[in-house]
């Protein structure tokens, strides 16, 4: 080969890989790690579509695409991806992806033909029957005193039927089967072999509409009404339902399971399933970018969750001394523009208790109260019904009333309950504590740790965007 030649092929080659380059362009590398301009639009437009209230411009989304990409960062140098506990749960998440696409094409429809002429056979050749009874009920091992008081209902009701009663308002008055009496004695459609035969050769022997003499069964005496008789629907009449109950059976992640089985057998135990899952997920997600995107977010979903949960949300939300420091710091931010009580609205049987319960917990602090209250009146019955948080006006009538001073609330005692009282304090300006706005304060302060770990996180790795290649988002 000439060396014209070989520098065409060479030319040619590095041109190909060129254009490949510029189909997906690297949009930005986290400490070195590419990603490409798909993914960053995948998870762009997922998080900007049509609904979302706080829709970001791109240039937006990179920042807190970059902030997201460290945190997976930072789990992954943590070896969260190594907890057993996070394997499972991201397994079971992929899973439900992977499992439908192993099973066969065809072989769902397959399942649903062979159920329906199960259906069919199960049948034997007999019409569908939609039956309503009345049954008295009777033990097997009642004595005949009982089993004669029984047979005397029972003829009664058959009487009132051959004189004009109407079967239905029968079946919901002396009934005993209280499923079907509400619906006055109706049962679903059924076929051959679903009910004890007693029932079903008397079923059976009737025209529709017509009634049934008496007769005994294991469980007591009945009396049949055919509803309606009908044959079996098509195939194509029955298949949605049919596919939907298998869909609620499982059938699909049954028949993936198949596959499975199949393959780990056929590799003679080199393979398990997990194996043979993993390795699917993965030839799967090279054809299917969609997919890989998917995977990829239940991925660094879950490994972002665990990082900020076990560094951030759960010690900031059990630092009560950080906590409180941090109200203090912040404390204008939580100023109201109207009265709030802070205590408790109590509601008493007794018009005693109401003195009683505030006598009771005057000198303790807050968080005492509910408990106490427990322990004092409520050991052996519900004597007092207690709702203690912080409350602003219109939140209720009986604390708007007592507390706040709103002439125009009426008092709403609980039913059973007919004595009010409330005990706390009226805070005019603003909450006296942390714990008076607690899920509010925790919520801050965990952002503020979040903030502040992602900063530190901004000086521990690299952070690269193209903006020219970020420009070109969703516009190539």
């Amino acid at each position: 080969m000439n060396m014209k030649r070989i520098a065409f092929l060479i030319l040619n080659f590095s041109f190909i890989i060129s254009a490949f380059a510029q189909e997906d362009p690297i949009v930005m590398r986290i400490n070195g790690n590419p990603v490409t301009r798909s993914e960053f639009e995948y998870n762009y437009n997922k998080n900007n579509s049509e609904g979302v209230i706080d829709k970001k411009n791109v240039e937006e989304y990179a920042e807190l695409f970059v902030n997201y990409k460290l945190k997976v960062l930072a789990a992954l140098d943590d070896h969260l991806d190594t907890l057993s506990s996070y394997q499972k749960e991201f397994r079971q998440y992929r899973d439900q992806q992977i499992r439908p696409l192993l099973v066969p094409e065809g072989a769902k429809e397959k399942e649903c033909r062979a159920y329906y002429d199960n259906m069919l056979e199960r049948l034997e050749g007999k019409q569908l029957l939609q039956p309503a009874h009345i049954l008295i009920q009777l033990k097997q091992d009642a004595t005949e005193e009982q089993r004669a008081a029984a047979k005397a209902t029972i003829d009664s009701v058959y009487q009132a039927l051959k004189d004009g009663a109407d079967f239905a308002e029968l079946a919901k008055r002396v009934s005993q089967d209280p499923g079907s009496a509400a619906r006055g004695g109706m049962l679903p459609w059924i076929g051959p072999n679903q009910l004890v035969k007693e029932f079903e050769d008397v079923a059976y022997s009737l025209e529709v509409n017509e009634i049934s003499e008496p007769f005994l069964m294991p469980f007591g005496y009945d009396i049949v009404k055919l509803m309606g008789r009908k044959d079996l629907e098509s195939y194509e009449e029955l298949h949605d339902m049919i596919m939907k109950y298998l869909d609620g059976q499982g059938v699909e992640n049954h028949l993936a399971q198949q596959v499975l089985d199949s393959i780990a057998g056929q590799s003679a135990g080199q393979k398990t399933v997990e194996q043979i899952l993993d390795e699917k997920t993965e030839e799967f997600c090279a054809k299917d970018n969609e997919l890989k995107y998917l995977v990829q977010e239940y991925h660094d979903g879950l490994l972002l969750f665990e990082e900020c949960n076990t560094r951030i949300w759960e010690p900031a939300a059990k630092d009560t001394v950080a906590l409180a420091a941090y109200f203090k710091q912040h404390k204008k931010q939580y100023a109201w523009d109207e009265p709030h009580f802070s205590g408790m609205v109590y509601y008493c049987k007794e018009p005693a208790d109401v003195k009683a319960v505030k006598k009771l917990v005057k000198k303790l602090p807050q968080d005492k109260w509910m408990s106490t209250i427990r322990e004092t009146f409520n050991k052996d019955s519900i004597m007092v019904r207690v709702e203690r948080r912080v409350f602003k006006k219109g939140d209720n009538a009986n604390i708007d009333r007592m507390a706040l001073k709103v002439k125009s609330a009426e008092l709403k005692p609980v039913k059973g309950y007919p004595h009010v009282g409330v005990f706390g304090k009226v805070l005019k300006k603003g909450p006296a504590e942390w714990t008076d706005v607690s899920n509010q304060v925790v919520s801050d302060y965990q952002r503020f740790k979040e903030d502040e770990f992602v900063e530190e996180l901004r000086k521990r790795y690299t952070v690269e965007i193209d903006k020219k290649v970020l420009e070109t988002v969703n516009n190539h």
